[in-house]
């Protein structure tokens, strides 16, 4: 036998003497007729058989059990779900492997074929028989000096090499499973042991003087969770003494560590930012770490260490390895039969033995099993799988010639006030036709509602979407009230079909300080309520100028009471957090009430800031737009707008200055006026920084839309659209003109005409209440009437 490692499993090959047992042709040659492995480990059981010739060999299995039928096949028995594989080859071989071994599969192992008919059935006997072993180290001795021993319940095979940990740290290493020297009898000590290269198997810490030394126990060694899901990995510990520090860290994050002995927390790592937090009671000596949103880079070991005022917990023991996977449906090949399989399928064998969904057309179908067969699936369908309790992470569908609907995003995070794109695509049958497609978020009794006709919605959606093979959906200006799961419905000419909510999580920007007694550095962290989708940079302001840009939510600086520190994500300039004092409440900060003004050409808009200047005093303060910079007469020093000729006239400044509060007012809005506009002062020692973003205008004017205005069919339905390029703030009435007069019970952007009649030919405008005098171009209205008569029609 050897030990060999695939990833961190032991995998167990066996070339022992051969053991051939048969008669009359028929035999079965096992590789070797014992084996004893490592609790948790993976272990391959092969042999070879023959049978006489004119015979075709069409069932091949291992057992150890037999039911009032016969041999129950491994593949069919519940103890051994998932955990099984058979693999045949070319020369009648065939090799059993059983991962993650418990104790109770200590068993005898047999292999049993039949011919095509059934009525010849061999079995190999006696068989292979396997033990599993745990490890334990056990102590022995005076009440001075103690002797180890790594303990097993059956001698392992190729004289493994054991390896010593004492207190967590790497001491010894020996092909002798008794440790070298005596150990001292000290109560703080506990010592375990592994086979080398696996080190996963390790055995429980033991103290070598009485119950109570230092210790760590993870609850579990390895974890197989979906991506996008969170995970819990725990651990507990025991200290004589109480624990100093601790923390959380990864071996596979040492390159980025200021010294790669040194562990780092895991919280302060980069790359797992917003994903990270520690709960447990660690009074209870119980320790958590919780990542969410999980990724496949999230795969490694996870350690926990302790530091003491006397010891420390070693960095070199063994802690939980965590593989992330997806789930894929892997559809087999039909068999003679014309059978195939459908498989919901991961990396790895997903913990705590969930229970799978399919689902069908995106309908619910079936619980409890992995796999469907081909009695229960149609090429006509598409199918797709998830696990019960996180059904918002389904797998992509699959399907031949069928109904789909897949999004590139399974969930999505994105910032308050910013636009999102929903993207995804769908599939039908060539014979049916796309009747009508829509997004909903809930359902009106047992019909879907769209989107489109739901208040608060209205100005915020977009279908980008085609009525062939695109579903994308845009919501702009987004509100944390968009907080929902997204689903795509279409509805052709013979069927209904929609796809799996995508959920969208709208979050803000926070951010969240953490200083020191013992230092005069201050950590900052640009914190969201959801991980932010696509990895996004982060960018810095310190009292409104720019100091970083990173992929990091975390900036580290000197701590000053007048400071203010607020974080942006790039992209999204104008979506920062609030400004935050880094002591107290009293420091420089300046606040926008809208980061984005919507406003009518022609009319009057104010823009309006507050500020704080803590103990200091203004010297100077002005408003000034970016765009203008190439008039400066430095284009570092920005200049105050009342001078600019562009805005002669036509700009004042107006607010309580004493109660800090500084306001802007444009009028008779011009497009060209459509820019970013900003606040800054001055005091004696320095200034607000002018890279802080400010409020962003943008002036519209209004257009009547009519769809094909000059093919307008008398007895069709007809929406006119009152159109401006943003969305105008403060939910004004809309007034609505037909050749010049004004039309009662029509207050909204949307004119109806329901059936258009010929009556409705006219010349149409649009204006929004209070600013009657700044109504659109009119857009002229053609209605043709048409009758149908015996073998002809007629236009008139």
């Amino acid at each position: 036998m050897a030990l060999r490692t695939a990833g961190s499993v032991l995998v167990v090959f066996l070339w022992s003497v051969a053991v051939v047992l048969g008669q009359d042709g028929w035999s079965v040659k096992y590789t070797t007729q014992s084996i004893c492995v490592l609790k948790g480990s993976t272990v391959n059981i092969s042999c070879s058989y023959t049978y006489p010739s004119g015979y075709t060999v069409t069932t091949t299995f291992w057992f150890t059990k037999y039911n009032a039928v016969g041999p129950v096949s491994l593949s069919d028995d519940t103890d051994y779900n998932g955990r099984v594989t058979y693999r045949e080859d070319k020369e009648n071989g065939h090799t059993l492997t059983i991962t993650d071994l418990r104790e109770k599969d200590s068993a005898t192992y047999m292999f049993r074929f039949t011919d095509q008919t059934g009525k010849w059935r061999y079995t190999g006997k006696p068989g292979v028989t396997l033990s599993v072993t745990g490890l334990q180290v056990k102590v022995t001795g005076g009440h001075q000096d103690k002797t180890l021993t790594c303990s097993t319940t059956c001698t392992l095979t190729d004289n493994p090499t054991y390896i010593w940990y004492k207190n967590g740290q790497h001491l010894d290493e020996s092909t002798s499973p008794q440790y070298k020297d005596p150990v001292s009898s000290n109560y703080e000590d506990g010592y375990s042991c592994a086979v080398k290269g696996h080190e996963d198997f390790l055995s429980p810490a033991v103290c070598v003087q009485g119950q109570d030394c230092n210790r760590v126990t993870y609850n579990k060694r390895t974890i197989c969770a979906l991506k996008g899901s969170t995970v819990n990995i725990s651990c507990t510990n025991f200290s004589l003494y109480n624990i100093t520090s601790s923390l959380w860290f990864s071996p596979k994050q040492s390159d980025s560590w200021r010294d790669e002995l040194i562990p780092e927390d895991l919280t302060t790592d980069p790359g797992y930012a917003g994903h990270v937090e520690y709960v447990g009671e660690k009074e209870r000596g119980h320790y958590t770490l919780r990542i969410t949103d999980l990724r496949e880079e999230h795969s490694a070991e996870y350690k926990f260490i302790f530091n003491t005022q006397t010891s420390r917990w070693g960095y070199s023991f063994p802690g939980t390895t965590l593989t992330v996977t997806d789930l894929q449906v892997k559809v087999t090949p039909a068999t003679e039969a014309g059978k195939r399989t459908l498989t919901c399928i991961t990396t790895c064998t997903l913990t705590d033995n969930p229970t799978y969904i399919w689902y069908q057309n995106g309908h619910k179908v079936k619980e409890d099993t992995s796999s469907l067969d081909s009695d229960s699936f149609s090429d006509a369908d598409s199918y797709s799988c998830a696990v019960k309790g996180r059904d918002d992470l389904l797998s992509p569908a699959v399907c031949q010639k069928c109904w789909s609907v897949t999004y590139t995003h399974q969930s999505i995070c994105a910032l308050k006030g910013s636009t999102v794109n929903i993207s995804c695509s769908y599939t039908y049958p060539s014979n049916h036709e796309i009747k009508t497609a829509f997004w909903l978020t809930k359902w009106s009794g047992k019909e879907a509602e769209d989107l489109s006709s739901v208040p608060g919605y209205e100005g915020h959606i977009e279908y980008l979407g085609d009525k062939e093979s695109d579903c994308t959906l845009r919501i702009t200006d987004l509100r944390l009230s968009d907080s929902a799961g997204y689903r795509f419905r279409f509805i052709t000419s013979g069927e209904k079909f929609h796809g799996s909510p995508v959920p969208l999580t709208v979050t803000d920007l926070q951010v969240k300080i953490t200083t020191s007694l013992f230092s005069s550095w201050v950590t900052l962290t640009c914190s969201t309520t959801c991980t932010l989708t696509d990895n996004p940079t982060y960018i810095w302001y310190k009292n409104g100028h720019k100091v970083k840009e990173d992929t990091s939510s975390q900036y580290s600086d000197y701590l000053r009471d007048p400071d203010s520190y607020s974080c942006a994500v790039k992209g999204h300039g104008y979506l920062h957090s609030p400004a935050v004092c880094v002591r107290g409440q009293n420091c420089w900060s300046v606040t926008y009430p809208h980061q984005g003004v919507c406003a009518l050409k022609g009319s009057t808009v104010d823009i309006s800031s507050t500020y704080d200047i803590g103990d200091d005093t203004i010297t100077s303060s002005h408003w000034f737009s970016s765009k203008q910079s190439s008039s400066w007469k430095d284009e570092l020093v920005p200049e105050n707008l009342t001078t600019d000729p562009g805005y002669a006239g036509r700009v004042e400044y107006v607010g309580e200055k004493e109660r800090g509060r500084s306001t802007l007012r444009i009028t008779d809005l011009r497009e060209e006026d459509s820019a970013e506009y900003k606040f800054i002062f001055n005091t004696q020692t320095s200034g607000w920084g002018y890279s802080f973003p400010g409020t962003t205008l943008t002036v519209t004017g209004l257009q009547v839309r009519i769809e094909d205005p000059t093919n307008i069919i008398e007895g069709t339905c007809l929406c006119l659209f009152c159109e401006s390029i943003c969305f105008l703030q403060d939910n004004h009435s809309y007034i609505w003109y037909k050749n010049g007069q004004r039309l009662i019970r029509h207050e909204t952007k949307y004119l109806y005409l329901k059936p258009v009649s010929s009556e409705d030919t006219g010349r149409y405008s649009c204006a929004v209440e209070n600013y009657e005098d700044l109504h659109s171009l009119e857009e002229t209205l053609t209605v043709r009437c048409e009758y149908v008569g015996y073998n002809s029609r007629t236009t008139h």
